[in-house]
């Protein structure tokens, strides 16, 4: 039986445009909030940020079908993307307005597999140190009894405003 996925974004430049003066802790708290659209890739993936503080992003998402690889399990795709906004944005909450970020290094280990009756998960990023240029952050992938999926590691390089483009 066919099966058939939609979906809807807003447009991005919108996001970016509307939040330029705006910590990074700011931006995001507006889009759990809802008052900034969810970028493009989270809706394709399903996933969203459901809470942040500084140095701290949760994102949340359940595994469906639609994530399932060749052999039957959900690809380890989806607990990176989960993890790798999870991590990301609890660097991009320590961050002030004009200061930008991109993930230089991502490191994962999956502990279990992941399927469309594994239920909800959250991604549980957490900055560990962020200097002058580069920034440090783990992450869990947990279900709703605290059973770990997956850790991962992150390295960011970060830009400052201050420092010009």
């Amino acid at each position: 039986m066919k099966r058939e996925r939609t979906f809807t974004w807003e447009d991005p430049a919108n996001l970016w445009d509307d939040a330029k003066a705006m910590s990074g802790v700011e931006r995001l708290q507006m889009v759990v909030d809802g008052k900034l659209p969810a970028p493009p890739m989270a809706r394709l993936m399903d996933i969203r940020i459901v809470e942040v503080s500084n140095g701290r992003a949760v994102f949340a998402g359940a595994p469906s079908e639609f994530h399932y690889n060749p052999i039957g399990v959900v690809h380890g795709g989806f607990g990176a993307t989960i993890l790798d906004s999870a991590m990301g944005c609890a660097v991009h909450s320590t961050l002030k307005a004009g200061d930008i970020y991109t993930t230089l290094e991502l490191k994962i280990n999956f502990l279990r597999p992941l399927s469309s009756t594994t239920g909800a998960v959250r991604g549980i990023g957490t900055v560990i140190h962020s200097g002058r240029t580069t920034a440090l952050a783990e992450g869990r992938l947990e279900d709703a009894a605290g059973k770990i999926y997956a850790f991962a590691t992150t390295t960011c390089l970060i830009r400052r405003k201050d420092e010009g483009r």
